[in-house]
């Protein structure tokens, strides 16, 4: 059996690992936006496919048997394409999608739609932003006046981006204990995140309430519908498994 996982998540690495240690046969496709990711077993290919009928073509041309959706709440495109090119293909697809996070007692969360408004709502809340939604959206903020920005990502941000700016290069998970630094650290007062739910990158919405510090959070995109979701790397291993025989 071959299985292709779309994306370069927590959850898309951990299912890769599982199945393969369970002698499937498992390709692995990157973004390509992380310049050194960690290595996966099994095959990897990077970039894109081209639209939806060129992944359908690839699917076809490399003899897939299933399609696994584990990439970020986020990227949105990829989650269309890969619904189309399984109808066209007649291939089975799972969206592996963890949980978004919820609000809790003591939370002073802002939903916002979309980073462009997160960029118009942050002034109202502080001066010193931590900006934790990856480097490729920055030019959202770019022009946010009176504010300065510590921005967390992988790999250095390019242009254009907040005039005002730190940038600090750490990959997740990250502690409680460290994101209460960060906060402490820098004397940030309001924080920008997207929902991406997961364990991850959590701890930061935990510091956040501890300190009274309140959170900009852009809600999720819209998915495509009809596709069956897991929500855990065990209930996508029994997916595969099934589809197995």
């Amino acid at each position: 059996m071959h299985v292709l996982i779309l994306g370069g998540t927590t959850e898309g690495r951990r299912l890769a690992e599982t199945l393969d240690a369970d002698g499937v046969r498992v390709t692995s496709s990157l973004a390509g936006r992380v310049a050194s990711p960690k290595p996966l077993p099994g095959e990897v290919r990077v970039g894109g496919f081209g639209g939806a009928d060129g992944l359908a073509r690839w699917v076809r041309e490399h003899q897939v048997d299933a399609v696994i959706d584990a990439t970020h709440p986020f990227a949105g495109t990829i989650s269309f394409n890969a619904a189309r090119a399984a109808a066209t293909s007649h291939v089975p697809l799972l969206a592996l999608r963890r949980p978004g996070w919820t609000p809790v007692e003591g939370d002073d969360w802002h939903p916002v739609a979309s980073l462009e408004e997160a960029a118009r709502t942050v002034g109202r809340l502080g001066r010193r932003v931590f900006l934790t939604t990856g480097r490729m959206g920055l030019a959202a903020f770019a022009d946010v006046s009176g504010a300065w920005f510590l921005v967390r990502s992988v790999d250095p941000p390019e242009p254009p981006h907040p005039a005002r700016m730190e940038v600090l290069l750490d990959r997740g998970p990250f502690t409680l204990d460290g994101e209460r630094e960060v906060l402490r650290t820098y004397g940030i007062d309001v924080l920008v995140t997207k929902d991406s739910g997961g364990a991850a990158t959590a701890p930061k919405l935990a510091a956040a309430r501890e300190a009274g510090v309140p959170v900009v959070i852009v809600r999720r995109p819209p998915v495509p519908e009809g596709v069956p979701v897991a929500a855990t790397v065990g209930e996508a291993a029994a997916w595969a498994a099934a589809r197995a025989g």
